[in-house]
């Protein structure tokens, strides 16, 4: 008798787990076997997981990664490319972030390196960890954007307090001194502090030739490379095999 004023005054309180979770116990057989605790326990419950699904989807829109889609349930590990299963256990488990450790992920191009970084993002966000994705290839325009709008100095505090960030395709374009500075000052600000996943199809011992100016180099790599864990890919591209596989089924 009582619920329908009851799941508005939850809704009016911003329950809506619990709203929800209360108007379905109506409907539920052998319910009112239950005693009162074990009720409130459920709605509790239901509010804990409500709020933690919208945080989680709120943590994953601020990312903005490339592939949203990317989740740690669907990693392949069948296809053989040289992904090292046990490795990526424990990545899993977030401890490389407690820690404040990096990834690097070196793979060539269909190899899934960037939907894996997603991936590891997308398992970093429900433990709570907030994270965001940089595409490299456009860092010298974005960063010039930035100074020129006076918005840089905000992205600096703004990536200094990010728990993840993903430094996708580092090392594949020409960076400009002022990028390389302003790449330096991020990774400065964020080391020790923060942790970064970074991919290339370049193997690292490359990375400081492509990167320019050897002293700026040299600081950029001593503050993403060792403390990283590396994983590195070969093989046939995953999206060529898939697309064979495709017109071999549609011809059978």
């Amino acid at each position: 008798m009582l619920h329908h004023p009851t799941v508005e005054r939850l809704h009016e309180l911003r329950l809506f787990g619990m709203a929800a979770a209360l108007a379905e116990q109506g409907h539920q057989a052998g319910i009112d076997s239950l005693g009162f605790e074990e009720r409130l326990g459920l709605l509790v419950e239901r509010e804990a997981t409500h709020r933690n699904a919208l945080q989680l989807s709120a943590r994953l829109r601020r990312a903005r990664l490339r592939f949203a889609e990317a989740v740690p349930e669907d990693i392949d590990y069948r296809t053989a490319r040289g992904l090292d299963r046990t490795l990526l256990t424990r990545l899993l488990t977030g401890e490389w972030i407690r820690q404040h450790q990096n990834v690097i992920l070196v793979a060539p191009t269909g190899l899934g390196k960037t939907w894996l970084a997603c991936a590891l993002v997308n398992q970093a966000c429900r433990h709570g960890f907030s994270a965001a994705y940089l595409r490299m290839p456009k860092f010298n325009e974005e960063t010039a954007l930035a100074h020129a709008s006076g918005r840089f100095a905000r992205l600096l505090t703004q990536w200094a307090k990010t728990d993840i960030l993903v430094l996708d395709d580092l090392a594949m374009a020409p960076m400009t001194d002022g990028a390389r500075r302003d790449l330096l000052e991020m990774l400065d600000d964020r080391h020790g502090r923060c942790s970064t996943i970074a991919t290339s199809q370049i193997p690292v011992e490359h990375w400081h030739d492509a990167i320019g100016e050897p002293t700026v180099a040299d600081a950029i790599l001593d503050r993403l490379v060792h403390n990283a864990h590396r994983i590195t890919l070969a093989g046939e591209s995953m999206r060529r095999r898939r697309g064979a596989l495709t017109a071999l089924a549609e011809k059978d």
